[in-house]
């Protein structure tokens, strides 16, 4: 459906789930991929997937926790292919489900760190380098959380209501310079992420389920073809948009 020959996408948190696949997508439509994760494991493994069905894909290990490693992620990056067309800004943690007055100090500013700061340092070194280029095309991965309040999860829910408003301004102050910034907000979607969720409490699947009514979870290659079509050709005009992929959640 789309094709980013000659184009460079660099996918954080690429070694599995809605990482993996978005980077595997990329790579099918053409795409030079940077697969980038903290797990070197899982990542070279992506990058061997996207290999085997050939496509372009080589492997930089960062901690988005780490200013300094975005930063030399972005370099490593046009070190090795020269430029930086697309950024999708994934990695993240899903926390601790429990209650607000349970969550601690350590927990809350693990949050912040990796699901939040992590996306305001992508964002400053992946524009810094799209405004030498003259465009560029960045998705921030917020989720349904960012829309809704999810119980349980306040300090998660916070980081992506976040995401969103960084996404927002990020769009505002950087559209005439030909840079589009956009977000999606997945809905639960089959993942090692929602696997933890699934396995804290007896029936919460059947719980979950309940809420989304078309009755089932999302599939990461779903999530990705809406990644693609934010950066393609085809959604030119679309910028600080908060895209919904929910199966009728909000609609209810």
């Amino acid at each position: 459906m789309f094709d980013f020959t000659h184009q460079v996408a660099l996918v954080t948190g690429s070694g599995s789930g809605i990482g993996r696949a978005t980077a595997r997508a990329f790579a099918e439509a053409g795409a030079q991929v940077i697969v980038s994760d903290i797990n070197e494991e899982s990542g070279q493994e992506t990058c061997r997937l996207i290999a085997g069905q050939g496509g372009k894909a080589h492997f930089i290990a960062c901690d988005v926790s780490q200013p300094e490693e975005i930063t030399a992620l972005i370099d490593q990056t046009v070190a090795h292919y020269g430029q930086l067309d697309i950024a999708v800004n994934n990695a993240g943690i899903g926390g601790k489900f429990a209650r607000l007055t349970e969550q601690s100090a350590a927990d809350w500013d693990q949050m912040i760190a990796v699901n939040l700061s992590s996306v305001f340092y992508c964002l400053q070194a992946e524009i810094r380098q799209m405004l030498t280029q003259g465009s560029g095309k960045i998705v921030n991965v917020a989720s349904i959380a960012g829309v809704r309040g999810l119980p349980k999860s306040a300090p998660y829910t916070a980081t992506k209501h976040a995401v969103i408003g960084l996404t927002k301004a990020a769009a505002a102050e950087y559209v005439r310079q030909n840079i589009r910034v956009n977000a999606i907000c997945p809905v639960y979607t089959r993942s090692a992420m929602v696997d933890g969720l699934l396995s804290v409490a007896p029936g919460m699947e059947e719980k979950l389920l309940q809420l989304i009514p078309m009755g089932r979870f999302g599939q990461p290659e779903e999530i990705a073809q809406a990644i693609l079509w934010l950066c393609s050709d085809a959604n030119a005009f679309c910028t600080g948009q908060a895209i919904q992929l929910d199966g009728g959640m909000t609609a209810m």
